[in-house]
């Protein structure tokens, strides 16, 4: 049976499909965070076989299969690539209203052309056809970032990383800026096991021995500053929740030495730690002209027996649910307090804080910079249909569409490109039937202007990446 991807897929109204295909369709994509390696980047990697390029380190398909009981040697395991990709062809059918069953279909489309729906049926035929084309040198890592006419792509990565792929890509991809982002969760957990080795690490980096807080300060400093030189103009941290507890320097001093003593702490002492490293990176940030990426509400790793197996980041996450209203808050208000807040994207997996989330960032909008705060676009587990109509629908409600920066792919694949089509189809597909219904004005222009802007000038202004 033939796919169902079709030049209208999802667009259910005249002015949506307008909308899509005058104004929407040929914008060039700003990818400003995604997990890509910059490694297969610079040495642009060509794939043996479609299952590399789809399923390696795809914990949204991992988790699909184990719904249906594929065993883990075919997800995680030694199964061999074709055995993997049939197991994913098995799943693929149950997966009808998930957006994992949209996405396959939109990147075996775009990205080679295939016309079927995938099963166990079509399995063999669609890994020759995929497979055959991945030979080709058209298909290569770079090939397929200049195919979708990607301008920008934010990578995510350790404050202690040298860049050097980085560095390589500027003369690589004069047509497409892959820039750092300055990651430091593992400086923030101050609990963690792992937390010495995180300091001995930057000690190494900086080449100057760490032993007091304020050497500790100083070496972030020092990597904020290289990652500047290099490029990097964004920061991202993750928080199962947001933590806000006022901390003076002193008492982060001494809750840095108990730790790095080798002494456990509280979870309270642990908070106002985060707290003040927050505003210390929050003034960095600001002071740099960085854009600061807070994602908030993920709890990691909750199946403790496949932890021990195949270790963390495999697809055993969930939503959290905490207070956000007050932490949010303060956090933003104590930076904006003397105006050293940066610009900030706020991303909430869960969607119960969305209308939190809206109305916070219109607290610290900033004269001079539209859309300073922004709720950002449905992430993780809210990036489907659902999930991206709600987070616009409240975007609009309690703040400023037109001044939203769009999507981003938040993927480790090279083929989730297709990811914003699916938004920009799901976006004008919105706002045509705004239209239709009489909500908004039925002028094209205006529509068509507020489009462009949410699907690409918006970031490329917002993260100034039109500038030299």
């Amino acid at each position: 049976m033939k796919s169902f991807i079709h030049d209208d897929f999802i667009l259910n109204n005249e002015a949506g499909r307008l909308l899509y295909h005058q104004f929407a369709k040929d914008l060039p994509i700003i990818d400003y965070h995604c997990h890509l390696n910059p490694e297969e980047i610079a040495e642009d990697k060509q794939f043996k076989n479609i299952t590399q390029v789809w399923l390696e380190g795809d914990h949204y398909k991992w988790r699909a299969m184990r719904n249906i009981g594929i065993a883990e040697k075919y997800i995680t395991g030694d199964a061999d690539d074709y055995e993997k990709f049939k197991a994913w062809a098995k799943t693929v059918p149950y997966c009808l209203g998930n957006p994992l069953y949209h996405w396959t279909h939109l990147e075996l489309k775009r990205v080679f052309d295939v016309d079927l729906l995938l099963n166990e049926e079509t399995c063999q035929e669609i890994w020759e056809i995929c497979n055959t084309k991945l030979q080709s040198p058209d298909f290569s890592a770079q090939k397929l970032i200049e195919k979708f006419k990607v301008k920008m792509i934010g990578t995510t990565d350790d404050p202690v990383d040298d860049l050097l792929f980085h560095k390589e890509l500027k003369e690589k991809l004069p047509n497409t800026k892959v820039l750092a982002s300055f990651r430091p969760d593992l400086f923030l957990k101050i609990s963690a096991p792992t937390f010495t080795q995180v300091v001995e690490n930057l000690s190494k980096k900086v080449d100057r021995e760490i032993t007091s807080f304020e050497e500790f300060l100083a070496g972030l400093k020092q990597r904020v500053s290289y990652f500047h030189e290099l490029g990097c103009r964004i920061s991202d941290h993750g928080f199962e929740y947001l933590p806000y507890e006022d901390c003076t320097k002193e008492e982060a001093e001494d809750i840095f030495s108990f730790r790095y003593s080798g002494k456990m702490i509280t979870a309270h002492e642990e908070n106002k730690f985060m707290t003040y490293m927050m505003l210390f990176l929050g003034k960095l940030y600001h002071s740099h002209d960085w854009v600061m990426q807070l994602h908030i509400g993920a709890v990691r790793d909750n199946n403790l027996r496949m932890l021990e197996r195949i270790g963390p980041n495999t697809g055993y996450d969930s939503i959290n649910d905490f207070e956000l209203a007050k932490p949010l808050n303060s956090l933003l208000g104590k930076l904006d307090q003397h105006n050293q807040l940066p610009k900030t994207i706020l991303y909430s997996l869960n969607p119960a804080h969305n209308e939190v989330i809206a109305t916070a960032a219109g607290n610290f909008q900033g004269e001079g910079i539209k859309g300073k705060i922004q709720f950002g676009s449905g992430w993780w587990f809210n990036d489907q249909k659902d999930g991206m109509i709600r987070q616009l629908k409240d975007l609009a409600n309690f703040g400023i569409l037109g001044t939203f920066v769009g999507m981003l792919t938040d993927s480790r694949s090279f083929l989730s490109y297709t990811r914003h089509e699916y938004f920009r189809r799901i976006l004008c597909d919105l706002i045509g039937s705004w239209a239709e219904k009489g909500e908004v004005p039925y002028d094209l222009n205006l529509l068509g202007k507020l489009v462009e802007d949410i699907c690409y000038y918006n970031a490329r202004d917002y993260f100034k990446l039109h500038e030299k």
